[in-house]
């Protein structure tokens, strides 16, 4: 981070400082104070962090940000609050540089998506992008505050829950690009249809200038719809869209595909499999085509991807085949995944699925979908965890997967698991992140790895 004065922040915060100085860095954590930094009091649900300002001026930090009636024993801004303060900051700050910005958002593959796009910008230009999941108004803010006088573009995923959030999201980066993957259900309890969630997701554009690009996928049947005269919008997908997906092959842990694109063609590897990789991907060429970026060095750069987490993760564990998707489930990323445990070769395929979960009234017809799609598919075996997951056990069994299950606990079903796996076969571990799917792959991995 470039060093920031205290009336500068005071200022764009709309807020009053007690003396000046100097930060170079913000920080809204007591545990990662560095000397110099601007420690910004942010009140959680379980705490206010009101109560360590002096702790942190104690470490080493320039000054502090508050909200509340207190005297900190050294250097402050006060702001009306906090945590609009911080986005507020973030948003001054990144107008500082004048670099290209992709924003990004989607129902479903977002974190993939962000990190295909940062390997395709970064061939190019010297890249940040946001770390793991801080797509909202708290860890955006701090992905801002990482560029400084070296970057040279900057991907910044963004994600919501309700309406507005986004819009404020985007003011704040200011974007010169603008990509969305795919209308879903995710979040629809709070946005009550596809249609609300489009609309929501659409207020990517608010903080996009006019003739930006605005990179949509041309498979998905609202963005299908998107017209805007404002926006160079500019369509991708297997079907539809001026950059499309050909000749996609599949193999073991790798898929390989022909990017289509106003009389050219690229050929792309990729080190992942499942048809929503390639959307993933081909979205990211796309936006490498915007920035200049050369085709063949997005292509390699589409090659060096590494599966982040749990996130359709290929691996093989003894002669079992495992893909580890444990980071988080939605409808659309659910029926990605049974998508991809059919194509992969196994001598059975295992399906071992937990609940979806802030469905809302939605719950009961999703897993009941996927359920049907489990049986549809040939899935030969079905362990389902959780509450809802019952819906998932019964559709599958009347779709006709006959060894469908259900668990309240997760030893029986680590222990019926171990029971009906043998070499050769191919098992996906899918589940909302509150399932915590991965107790069931580490007691199962003890056991394949002998």
């Amino acid at each position: 981070m470039e060093t920031l004065k205290l009336s500068e922040v005071a200022s764009a915060c709309n807020g009053t400082y007690n003396t000046e100085g100097e930060i170079n860095a913000v920080c809204i954590d007591t545990r990662k104070i560095t000397k110099g930094c601007l420690f910004i009091c942010i009140k959680g649900e379980r705490f206010d962090a009101h109560q360590f300002a002096d702790e942190a001026l104690e470490k080493g930090a320039a000054a502090v940000m508050i909200d509340e009636d207190l005297t900190p024993n050294g250097a402050f801004v006060k702001v009306e609050n906090t945590t609009k303060a911080l986005l507020a900051l973030g948003g001054y700050y990144r107008s500082k540089f004048n670099i290209p910005v992709v924003a990004l958002t989607g129902s479903v593959g977002k974190t993939t998506t962000k990190e295909f796009t940062s390997l395709v910008v970064g061939a190019k230009y010297k890249t940040i992008k946001t770390q793991g999941n801080l797509n909202n108004e708290i860890g955006l803010p701090q992905t801002l505050f990482q560029i400084d006088s070296r970057t040279q573009a900057a991907v910044i995923e963004m994600g919501m829950n309700h309406f507005g959030e986004i819009s404020r999201l985007v003011n704040a980066t200011k974007p010169t690009l603008a990509l969305i993957t795919n209308i879903g259900v995710s979040h629809i309890e709070n946005l009550g249809s596809r249609d609300g969630i489009l609309k929501a997701k659409l207020e990517i554009t608010e903080g996009l200038p006019n003739g930006a690009p605005l990179i949509l996928n041309g498979d998905n049947d609202k963005l299908a719809t998107v017209k805007n005269d404002n926006f160079n919008i500019c369509f991708y997908g297997i079907e539809n869209g001026e950059f499309k997906a050909e000749n996609i092959v599949e193999h073991d842990s790798t898929t390989d595909f022909d990017i289509v694109y106003l009389g050219n063609t690229q050929h792309i590897t990729i080190p992942t499999i499942g048809v929503h990789n390639v959307y993933n991907a081909l979205a990211a060429f796309t936006v490498g085509y915007f920035l200049d970026v050369p085709p063949q060095d997005a292509a390699n750069a589409l090659a060096s991807y590494v599966p982040a987490g749990m996130r359709q993760k290929v691996v093989t564990v003894g002669k079992i085949t495992s893909i580890e998707d444990c980071y988080n489930a939605s409808p659309d990323s659910m029926r990605a995944a049974i998508r991809t445990l059919r194509d992969t070769a196994g001598n059975k395929k295992i399906a071992v699925l937990g609940d979806m979960l802030e469905l809302g009234d939605y719950a009961e017809t999703a897993h009941t979908q996927v359920g049907e799609m489990v049986g549809e598919y040939g899935i030969d075996y079905l362990l389902a965890y959780g509450k809802d997951a019952a819906f998932y056990v019964s559709a599958a069994k009347n779709s006709g997967c006959e060894n469908a299950f259900l668990f309240d606990d997760k030893d029986a079903l680590t222990k019926k698991l171990l029971e009906i796996t043998n070499d050769g076969d191919a098992v996906i571990f899918k589940g909302s992140r509150g399932m915590k799917l991965e107790d069931v792959i580490n007691s199962a991995y003890k056991v394949w790895e002998k």
